[in-house]
């Protein structure tokens, strides 16, 4: 039973995240290279674990902010079921691992990749300790590492990453991270329950119009990425238009489970559990697939 505690003290479910590391791979239409798959799985593990890392770090110095929230008090150091003590041990053996797995498995560019992982490490500390208190940059901190993910696997395979992979990237992570923000302002509006330091630096309205904003600018983005003539060229085909009906849908989609149901306090259980979400995403990928593979 308290083994099953130590694994849920890593949250592997949030391991999901770390799939942008294969995007630069799979735009590239080299998702078939076998030593650049083997590469960004390496990437892949090393920075699963240097987040997990993080994750021991953040509930550690999260966990009386934890016991007052509904959900997080049954975390396992908030619960007391894992000490303190422990968890430092546990977040330093999933760095030192991480950085064993780069510097033994890892290709040419394993001391790059390892200095965007530390960088990603550094700053998630930094984030835990100060920047989370701080609002709007809290939310870009977890943007930033988003997009740090894609640039690991780019670093990864040699592909050099497109503006538009960068900006989608962020501009994705933003919604999401503002759509997680705003069950927060709700616990704090409707129950007096403080999770983040900053949460009267936002309300509702706030964060209903931000929402809205960077919705709407994600996906005519999106559509200005589909329609450049640049990327046109790349796949040899003007459809590529068409994977938009998948990306509209789920921002939609999620705006309603965020605004209607009030469930977006984990983008990641969202993505396991919502069929439309699920529908969405593997239409993307699916429709992708045809344009480049096919």
């Amino acid at each position: 039973m308290k083994a099953l505690k130590f694994l849920q003290l890593l949250r592997p479910y949030q391991w999901i995240k770390n799939a942008f590391i294969f995007l630069p791979l799979f735009f590239n239409g080299q998702l078939l290279n076998l030593s650049l798959v083997v590469a960004c799985i390496v990437g892949f593990v090393a920075f699963a674990l240097a987040a997990s890392s993080i994750y021991c770090f953040n509930d550690i110095i999260d966990a009386k902010i934890d016991r007052a929230h509904p959900i997080n008090k049954k975390r396992p150091i908030a619960s007391g079921i894992i000490s303190v003590q422990w968890a430092y041990i546990l977040m330093a053996f999933c760095l030192i691992l991480s950085i064993a797995i780069i510097l033994l498995f890892g290709n040419e560019t394993k001391y790059a990749v390892l200095e965007l992982i530390l960088f990603y490490y550094i700053l998630n500390i930094a984030y835990t300790l100060v920047l989370k208190k701080i609002p709007i940059i809290d939310v870009m901190i977890i943007s930033i590492g988003f997009v740090l993910r894609i640039f690991v696997g780019g670093m990864a395979t040699h592909i050099e990453l497109s503006e538009w992979i960068i900006i989608m990237t962020f501009l994705l992570a933003l919604f999401l991270a503002f759509a997680k923000r705003r069950d927060d302002v709700i616990l704090y509006e409707n129950e007096g329950v403080v999770i983040r330091k900053n949460a009267n630096r936002y309300n509702l309205a706030f964060m209903n119009q931000v929402l809205s904003v960077i919705a709407a600018v994600t996906i005519i983005a999106y559509l200005m990425y589909t329609l450049s003539p640049d990327i046109i060229k790349q796949y040899n085909s003007k459809n590529v238009y068409l994977t938009s009906f998948f990306v509209i849908a789920g921002i939609i989609r999620y705006l309603q489970i965020t605004i209607v149901d009030l469930k977006s306090e984990n983008p990641t259980k969202i993505i396991y559990k919502d069929l439309f979400i699920q529908f969405c995403i593997i239409g993307w990928i699916g429709s992708f697939l045809l344009l480049i593979y096919l």
